[in-house]
């Protein structure tokens, strides 16, 4: 139970990061990133009892770190950069997809019955509602594009990474803090070669603060907990509320009305996670 309520509240973080990318969607993708990873690495400090040396890790856990967290926003921003937003978007949700049913192949105590691929695959049905129907027919685009396989691989990495974690040898949460700066240096790097030098506003600032502490941060180390210590396949299946919550805040933050495709997308995601979890 724990766990599970580690994992909703990362969820309902990272619900926040539609309403608050629409405020800032002037901002270059890789330098919004980079300073609100590096925002976000100062929440270990506290976690780690201000002492730096708690975030050591071995090498090869701060690699894993490093793919999940820089991996899974690179891949996605490239992939957002060669295909229509709404279906690079949808692929990419296959995450939660991706982390029931590998599970197995990375936890050797994990096993996986028809009833978990069900409810994934109704999950990930809920999640295409929210967010088709959040962007609209009008939006989506006909034909192959190369960005879905970067946002197919951006899902992977995702998936694997929470995975992996658990396979790692044990190590403190505030280490996310180090994933998180070196994560964020990387995508400054991106943005000083990938992207126009922008200037940022005070209110800008203020608002990549609180993605920092919100869906670049404080959800990381939720997230890492929520997956140490649950059952990742049914964490897994809650996160397919994401895209649902994020819908509704956005409706709710430009005054839009509630849509259809928000109710059945609830109960879709609502009733996987039970049915998948009993």
């Amino acid at each position: 139970m724990k766990a599970d309520l580690l994992a909703l509240a990362a969820i309902a973080l990272w619900g926040s990061l539609a309403p608050l990318g629409v405020q800032l969607a002037h901002v270059p993708p890789f330098l919004l990133t980079g300073l609100a990873l590096l925002v976000g690495s100062h929440l270990a400090l506290p976690l780690a009892r201000f002492r730096l040396s708690r975030w050591k890790v071995p090498l090869p856990t701060l690699l894993v770190g490093i793919y999940g967290l820089f991996g899974f926003h690179f891949l996605l921003f490239m992939a957002l950069r060669h295909a229509p937003a709404v279906e690079a978007n949808l692929i990419n949700y296959l995450w939660p997809l991706g982390m029931v049913v590998m599970a197995p192949l990375f936890l050797k105590e994990v096993s996986l019955r028809g009833r978990h691929v069900v409810a994934a695959l109704t999950g990930f049905a809920g999640a295409a509602i929210a967010i088709l129907g959040r962007q609209g027919p009008a939006t989506s685009a006909e034909g192959f594009h190369a960005g879905y396989l970067l946002a197919l691989a951006s899902a992977f990495v995702w998936a694997s990474y929470s995975l992996l974690t658990r396979r790692l040898p044990a190590f403190p949460t505030a280490a996310v803090g180090g994933f998180a700066a070196a994560s964020g240096a990387l995508s400054l790097a991106c943005h000083a070669v990938l992207e126009p030098a922008t200037a940022l506003s005070t209110s800008d600032m203020v608002l990549i603060g609180v993605l920092g502490l919100g869906p670049l941060g404080g959800a990381f180390f939720l997230w890492d907990a929520a997956i140490k210590q649950g059952d990742t396949r049914r964490i897994g299946l809650l996160a397919f509320a994401t895209p649902i919550l994020s819908t509704v805040l956005l409706l709710v933050t430009t005054g839009q009305p509630l849509q259809w495709n928000v109710a059945v997308a609830a109960i879709l995601v609502v009733g996987a996670a039970f049915w998948g979890s009993r």
